[in-house]
């Protein structure tokens, strides 16, 4: 490779390129992914996309720890996040919608087409985030979506409104909420954001046999995630000191 010096490769370059190793490793956990959505095991497919989400929170703060930009300033990391983000959030979720068949025949393929499409669209708009880091338009988090829907078995007319709503959205001037990066009632945020996320791993561990309770505080927490952007892009003074 063009920045390796084979006399001596000095230890940042090889620090550096270690973690484009680490995002990149996300491209494999999402194929072993598919591969399990493909033998309709669609739990396990989910504890795949978890770890493959684990890597994509974890790899950019190492990034910029050891300065990966600056070091290798030949290697995009911001394509390289964009490639993976776009497998594990769009196109593995799409996959297991249509496989599952949850809105039926042909209506699964259909909506999965739509989520792919819709999606590689909003990812080729560079004005997705406001100035504030809401995301403009729904930020195409499929995964969460689609996942949310297996916890609560969502029936077909449920998932189809859920599914084409949210491809309407993507192109319309609504703010949806990053839970890390918005200010705004950020602990509320990301306290409602770990509450959801601890409800599904006892869905998963439950292997989606999951109890009302469970299923009523996915849907709540999911709920405020989804809406609490345009809320706040409605009343600009809510949740600023």
């Amino acid at each position: 490779m063009k920045f390796f010096n084979y006399r001596r490769v000095p230890y940042a370059e090889i620090r550096a390129f270690s973690v484009h190793i680490l995002t990149a490793s996300g491209s494999f956990l999402a194929f072993l992914g598919v591969v399990a959505a493909a033998e309709h095991r669609f739990v396990d497919m989910f504890w795949w996309l978890g770890l493959a989400l684990l890597v994509d929170g974890i790899d950019g703060p190492i990034a910029r720890k050891v300065q990966v930009k600056e070091v290798l300033p030949n290697w995009s990391g911001d394509t390289l996040d964009n490639v993976i983000d776009y497998v594990t959030y769009v196109l593995l979720p799409a996959f297991a919608l249509y496989q599952s068949g949850m809105i039926g025949e042909p209506w699964s393929f259909v909506a999965a087409g739509a989520i792919v499409v819709s999606s590689a669209i909003y990812y080729a708009d560079m004005g997705m985030k406001t100035d504030e880091y809401f995301f403009s338009g729904f930020p195409v988090v499929w995964n969460m979506v689609v996942f949310t829907l297996f916890v609560i078995q969502a029936s077909e007319v449920t998932a189809s409104v859920v599914v084409f709503l949210s491809v309407i959205l993507t192109f319309l001037p609504i703010n949806f909420l990053h839970p890390v990066r918005v200010e705004r009632l950020r602990p509320l945020n990301l306290g409602i954001f770990l509450i959801w996320s601890a409800l599904g791993m006892y869905a998963l561990l439950l292997h989606f046999e999951t109890p009302a309770w469970v299923v009523v505080g996915v849907v709540a927490t999911g709920l405020y995630l989804y809406v609490i952007g345009f809320i706040l892009q409605l009343f600009p003074k809510l949740g600023r000191a």
